[in-house]
């Protein structure tokens, strides 16, 4: 089992991205996002750290099959009815330096508030079953990445959903 851990990326970086494309989950404070946290887990892709987007369980990816650049997590205590908890979003991940990243403390203290308790519980659970599914994951990424980045022409509809992982690493050479 592979030691993944979960980063909240600096939210100027994330600006920066976005601001460049439009795949790059936004933190407009238009849309009420300004305070939304990035978190995800980070690979190294192309001799480059990618951090992959991890989001919490939304009425829409209940009917939506997991796929290449989407991955359903699922708390699978109950294996009759397992539970999603969570989705990592392998078409927008971003490429991240370590200047732009922090770990997430999923230590649960006594002083936190009963909804951080909550939150660390589930991101516990998020954290484990990615360590389980790390290869997968990790074969995923590399092959989004791939399908993008070298045959663009070939995979029109994963590449208009995908973020523009060139320009995005051309970006995050000027947070180095």
């Amino acid at each position: 089992m592979k030691k993944l851990n979960l980063y909240y990326i600096n939210l100027k970086y994330i600006r920066d991205l976005s601001n460049a494309d439009d795949n790059v989950l936004s933190v407009s404070p238009q849309r009420g996002k300004q305070n939304r946290p990035f978190v995800g887990i980070i690979f190294l892709l192309n001799k480059q750290k990618y951090c992959i987007p991890l989001t919490s369980p939304k009425e829409k990816f209940k009917e939506k099959k997991s796929q290449l650049d989407l991955i359903k997590i699922y708390d699978d205590k109950n294996k009759n009815n397992p539970k999603l908890i969570g989705v990592l979003n392998i078409n927008n991940m971003i490429p991240v330096t370590d200047k732009v990243i922090n770990e997430i403390d999923l230590i649960i203290h006594y002083n936190d508030s009963p909804e951080i308790k909550n939150l660390k519980l589930l991101l516990h659970k998020q954290i484990h079953w990615c360590r389980l599914h790390a290869d997968t994951i990790e074969n995923r990424a590399n092959k989004v990445y791939d399908l993008v980045v070298n045959h663009p022409e070939k995979n029109r509809n994963l590449t208009h959903r995908s973020s523009d992982f060139v320009r995005l690493e051309k970006i995050s050479e000027k947070w180095i």
